[in-house]
């Protein structure tokens, strides 16, 4: 079952004209349920015109507070997002499911040198992992190349000024706008230029033991290839993906004849169905009202991650899973249609 726990707004500051800031009160008996590591998200749960939406946003706050942020920008019009920037109020409460994710940055006693690309919202989880590096060795390092169209519309740009001034010789920041030019700002998006310039020749000395990349898709592909191909390992490199050019047109399964058998193990429990062989196992198992983990339904998360312990499924898209988990039987549910008669996934084996 997807546990939800509710949890009252403590604050909502405007970020910019199209975003806001909210942060949420933990109570004493629940610091353990939503403790995180830097780059993790929540997901939230909201009822909104008689639907059920469940949205994935990322921690900006730092792991030490005692509360939680996160950033939420308006994208969609009728949806959690446009509800958060216009409707929701201090002292209302909304049901978030604890933090997960695996774009994380592990605190290590050794000192850091971390680089950061990230655009628009991307920066949220980003805003984190900047807190953590710095607060954690007095020696660690970082360098955050941000890309906007301009400065009114870069999210926690006055929190990142601040932070910038607070660790003059340790953060360094590349705000970089492709609207509007700004004293101080690079012009432009992010492109292979803008990756050399931060690396090759402000912080050509610096040897770095990690990226984070987070943003659209495009960016995070030019901003990898160009560091793989500087000599940067793979290995190094982590990104998380806000939004995919995928389709589930360009990339689905060719549609098979008849029905497969699809047995889903969750909390201890077994529960058997029938599902079509062009089905997503996901939505089938939601249809017959089974409280599965899952946030984004858009192959973006890992929340709806299970294994598949009998027969075969192939996923429609993946951005998350990596090869090896992939040989290990790991599917996100909902991306994968069935290939075989009978199929069998347990959402407790992860």
């Amino acid at each position: 079952m997807a546990d939800f726990y509710p949890l009252t707004v403590q604050n909502i500051k405007q970020l910019t004209p199209t975003s806001v800031a909210i942060t949420f009160e933990i109570p004493k008996e629940l610091k353990q349920v939503f403790a995180f590591v830097p780059g993790q998200y929540i997901t939230l749960r909201k009822e909104i015109k008689g639907k059920e939406l469940r949205r994935a946003y990322s921690i900006s706050s730092s792991p030490k507070r005692d509360y939680m942020t996160i950033g939420v920008k308006r994208v969609d019009k009728g949806g959690f997002s446009e509800f958060a920037n216009t409707k929701l109020k201090e002292g209302d409460v909304l049901e978030v499911m604890p933090p997960e994710g695996r774009f994380l940055f592990k605190r290590s006693d050794e000192p850091k040198n971390i680089a950061a690309f990230a655009a628009g919202s991307g920066i949220t989880p980003i805003m984190s992992i900047i807190k953590a590096v710095l607060a954690s060795n007095h020696n660690n390092k970082f360098v955050l190349v941000y890309g906007n169209r301009s400065n009114k519309e870069t999210m926690f740009y006055k929190e990142l000024v601040k932070l910038q001034l607070e660790y003059a010789n340790r953060f360094f920041i590349y705000f970089t706008n492709s609207k509007t030019p700004e004293e101080g700002s690079l012009f432009g998006r992010i492109d292979t230029s803008t990756v050399n310039y931060a690396l090759k020749n402000k912080h050509k000395d610096i040897a770095f033991d990690a990226f984070y990349l987070c943003g659209p898709e495009d960016m995070i592909h030019l901003v990898s290839n160009t560091l793989q191909e500087n000599g940067i390992e793979k290995e190094k490199i982590y990104f998380e993906l806000f939004t995919t050019s995928e389709t589930i047109a360009e990339t689905a399964p060719i549609a098979s004849d008849g029905k497969t058998q699809l047995t889903v193990i969750l909390d201890d429990e077994e529960f058997s169905l029938t599902m079509g062989k062009n089905d997503i196992v996901l939505d089938t198992v939601l249809k017959e009202n089974i409280d599965a983990p899952y946030s984004c339904q858009g192959g973006v998360c890992s929340t709806c991650i299970a294994r598949i312990t009998e027969g075969k499924a192939e996923m429609v898209k993946n951005q998350i899973l990596t090869d090896g988990e992939i040989q290990e039987g790991f599917i996100l549910t909902c991306q994968a249609k069935p290939l075989t008669p009978t199929l069998k996934v347990d959402y407790d084996d992860v």
